[in-house]
């Protein structure tokens, strides 16, 4: 699958921060930098930093919070893109996309304690936590 460059050459290498900012991993370029010193991302297997060159079927390990993607790259772009787009610079592997899926769905059925929680307390909800550290 080619990714076609739009009004330019195709681009033969791209620095490991400016290509995860242009795929949309992380939303700014100074994030996907601070990503990749952090050792959250990695090529074959190894810490790079970020000013790396990045080719067209290199293998990265990304790690996005709690998730970490193992991908391909299959095209470069100099331009941010839309998303549709930008998920065509890059194949994810089965079993990456199978534990993401299995992390998704346990997310899903066991949602972390608290989460359904919006905003400040009700006035009722101010009363019983009051109540409650005022008795300790």
């Amino acid at each position: 699958m080619a990714v076609e460059q739009i009004g330019q050459a195709a681009l033969a290498s791209m620095r490991i921060d400016k290509w995860l900012w242009t795929a949309r991993f992380y939303k700014t370029r100074s994030l996907a930098a601070q990503a990749v010193a952090a050792g959250h991302v990695k090529l074959a297997g190894h810490t790079v930093k970020a000013a790396r060159e990045l080719r067209p079927g290199d293998e990265l390990e990304i790690g996005v919070g709690d998730t970490v993607w193992k991908i391909v790259v299959r095209g470069l772009n100099e331009q941010r893109r839309p998303a549709v787009e930008a998920q065509r610079l890059y194949e994810e592997t089965v079993e990456s996309h199978q534990r993401r899926a299995a992390q998704q769905e346990a997310r899903r059925l066991a949602p972390a304690p608290g989460s359904d929680l919006r905003g400040r307390p009700t006035k009722k909800a101010r009363r019983l936590i009051r109540g409650f550290t005022d008795n300790c």
